[in-house]
């Protein structure tokens, strides 16, 4: 409901002082100027009001109007919202000439029809977050009873196409609609949390193996410049199992999320053959968009997600990156007066991320479906410092962390995730779920990786310092092993059709093919055969196994594995 109507008192770039009607509210919604800039009421002394703008204030005066909208910034959730590109308030931006939009916050009406499929009857009797029927889209949608509505249903639209905006059906005297609205700072309700027990395959080896994620999780990828933090992400978005991707460019460079919105609407999506395009939200919050927008982005993406979580669905948020969304609390904190913290951060970084990050879960819906949000989050340190507050506060709150290392990337290993500075604490419940999928051997190929690579990093330093040939036999083949594990397992190639995406059954067939091959590596040195004679063998087979087998082939892996056998036979006799 809207409050009434006060002036402008005073404008000082993005913060902008009003008259303060008696009932406004902090987080207020207010639209400022004769041109409805929105902003947000963040301080309230006595009758005067601080709001912060999310748009260039450009123009506004002293004596301008301004309308406090008596509700806090919400943002209009819908079918439409998939396959469409927005801005931090989730306006649309598709068909803008310039990224950047006058206006106010979303709600325009959207004049597409969508395919809807009733599910109940007049009569019925309904509750919160019940289906009142399907909407035929890239990704099968449900109109829900929305959170605190229940009763009879006394109306209800006959099959047919309708715009969001309308009127599908009456439930205790109150419409319901295709499209609703939502306070993008309040977590939407549910029925229950549940454990995070199923993974979210992501294609990469590297990921799936070594650190799993589980549905509902969280993880945070800690990188320096250069490390390949958005190109891992767009790799996961492009190849995750999810039902539906939420992409949140925040504060990333123009160019990094064109190529993003360019290549998701050029990729085939191999779950429905149409694009992957129609089943991702694009929020592109670029730097050179306003600081506010900024840090209402991430707000507005999960707050998109839980949308389709309650509908029954899997959903993965790649929100890229939080530092630049700290880096504009920080701003905002400072133009507020607010006592810094470390580096400058406010004293309310800490839980503003817990908040954030504890948004994503595994639940049980309030109409009794199953549906997760999934948070990956980048964090960007300046001068790959994992010690500053921003990643050092993330790493508490998470259940992964994909540590990127600037020596893999510079080696060009892609994707640099260390095995060294990585953890995964969704491990051991994922483990349990392989097995109950058929693949009891999981946990133990994960824990013989581990620890090879763990062995050949240490032998590493003593390579360098006496020689290769200074080691006995089975650490030499160590060393190998490690190798052999980089390069034909952990490595991936994101450019090429065959390894951009790894399914389950191919990685463990590399694994196990990998590991085999060192079990007779071994084998050989302990029954007499010199470590040269088996350094000396060609590995090129296993190693471009991952390339000559196609993303989900395991008979070419089995190939390679048993000629790499036969010249080792050789090099025995």
């Amino acid at each position: 409901m809207t409050v009434p109507s006060s002036r402008i008192l005073r404008v000082a770039g993005p913060l902008v002082e009003t008259e303060c009607p008696a009932s406004a509210a902090m987080h207020d919604l207010v639209l400022l100027g004769t041109a409805r800039l929105p902003g947000e009421v963040v301080a309230v002394h006595g009758d005067t009001a601080t709001v912060q703008a999310y748009e260039y204030t450009g123009g506004l005066a002293p004596g301008h109007p301004a309308e406090p909208q008596g509700h806090p910034l919400s943002v209009r959730l819908g079918p439409g919202l998939l396959g469409g590109v927005f801005d931090g308030l989730l306006r649309p931006l598709s068909d803008a000439g310039d990224l950047l939009l006058t206006g106010g916050p979303s709600g325009a009406p959207d004049p597409r029809r969508w395919p809807f499929e009733p599910r109940v009857a007049a009569g019925a009797r309904v509750a919160a977050g019940d289906a009142l029927g399907d909407i035929a889209a890239a990704v099968a949608l449900r109109v829900l009873v929305p959170p605190g509505l229940s009763g009879v249903v006394s109306d209800v639209a006959a099959a047919g196409e309708y715009t969001a905006d309308t009127a599908l059906a009456a439930v205790g005297g109150h419409e319901v609609r295709m499209a609703q609205s939502w306070p993008v700072r309040r977590p939407r309700p549910m029925a229950a949390r549940l454990p995070s027990e199923l993974p979210l395959h992501t294609g990469q080896r590297a990921v799936d193996l070594l650190f799993p994620v589980a549905r509902g999780s969280t993880v945070a990828v800690p990188g320096g410049f250069g490390t390949g933090k958005t190109m891992l992400l767009q790799q996961i978005a492009k190849w995750c199992d999810a039902d539906v991707i939420v992409y949140v460019g925040c504060g990333e460079r123009g160019n990094e999320m064109a190529d993003v919105i360019e290549e998701l609407a050029e990729l085939s999506d191999p779950r429905t053959g149409g694009r992957l395009s129609e089943r991702t939200v694009t929020v592109a919050n670029t730097s050179n968009m306003p600081m506010m927008a900024r840090e209402a982005s991430v707000h507005t993406g999960v707050t998109v997600a839980e949308y389709f979580r309650d509908m029954g669905l899997d959903v993965v948020v790649i929100a890229d990156s939080t530092s630049r969304w700290a880096e504009a609390l920080r701003e905002f904190a400072s133009r507020m007066g607010e006592l810094p913290a470390e580096e400058g951060y406010p004293a309310s970084l800490a839980s503003q991320l817990a908040a954030f990050y504890e948004r994503a879960a595994a639940v049980r819906t309030l109409g009794g479906a199953t549906g997760s949000v999934t948070v990956l989050g980048a964090v960007s340190p300046p001068g790959g410092d994992r010690t500053e507050p921003v990643t050092a506060h993330t790493e508490r709150f998470v259940r992964c962390l994909w540590s990127l290392e600037r020596e893999l990337a510079y080696a060009r290993h892609y994707p640099a995730v260390s095995w060294t500075d990585s953890f995964s604490r969704d491990a051991p419940a994922l483990a349990a779920a392989h097995a109950r999928a058929g693949d009891p051997d999981w946990a133990a190929r994960r824990g013989r990786v581990a620890r090879l690579l763990a062995e050949a990093d240490r032998l590493a330093d003593l390579v360098e310092l006496v020689g290769i040939t200074a080691l006995p036999p089975r650490e030499r083949i160590s060393v190998l092993g490690g190798r052999l594990l980089r390069e034909a397992v952990v490595q991936q190639s994101a450019l090429s059709p065959a390894d951009a995406y790894s399914a389950p059954e191919k990685t463990a067939a590399l694994v196990e093919a990998t590991l085999t091959v060192i079990d007779r590596c071994l084998d050989l040195v302990d029954s007499g055969t010199t470590a040269d004679a088996v350094e000396a063998v060609d590995f090129t087979p296993l190693l471009r196994a991952r390339e000559t087998a196609g993303p989900a082939q395991t008979a070419p892996v089995a190939a390679a594995r048993d000629t790499v056998l036969a010249r080792l036979a050789e090099a025995a006799a």
